[in-house]
């Protein structure tokens, strides 16, 4: 799996456990070992100009996904074919501070925007009920058991 991770704001984040993240939400949905993603985070005010001139809203957003080749997620049977997935744009800042609203940490928070991204990329949406109950069901299973995994690991 080729994930790329920059980090262009003026945060420190966990650059290691986002890509750790990331590579367990592509391998449960069992998307192919050479897809590539690219997750990039910037400050607000990259992340006000691309919400600005691609879903024509005002102010910074916390994650943005550019899907590429529309690869959908595989099964156990078969994967996805390998591609390019496409880009997550996340920002620290908004995330920072939704992350304090929840009452989790910031790392927490962009976890969870990975996982978001990534669905995204993979064709899910949250615009109708049944499609938000879906995406967000299967964002909360990925994120509960990458939390063990990564409990494991320590």
């Amino acid at each position: 799996m080729s994930i790329e991770v920059n980090n262009e704001s003026a945060i420190p984040v966990d650059e290691a456990a986002i890509l750790r993240l990331a590579a367990f939400a592509l391998d449960t949905m069992h998307v192919h070992a050479d897809a590539e993603l690219a997750i990039v985070l910037v400050d607000e005010g990259a992340m006000e100009q691309l919400h600005v001139q691609w879903m024509d809203e005002p102010g910074p957003t916390d994650v943005l996904s550019f899907p590429m080749d529309e690869l959908r997620p595989g099964t156990e049977e078969e994967e996805t074919p390998p591609g390019l997935l496409g880009d997550i744009v996340l920002c620290p800042q908004v995330a920072k501070e939704q992350a304090e609203t929840a009452g989790h940490s910031t790392l927490d928070e962009l976890l969870l925007l990975t996982t978001h991204g990534v669905l995204h990329l993979l064709g899910f949406d949250h615009a109708e009920p049944a499609e938000e109950k879906e995406m967000f069901g299967i964002q909360r299973d990925i994120l509960i058991a990458f939390a063990m995994q990564e409990r494991q690991r320590h």
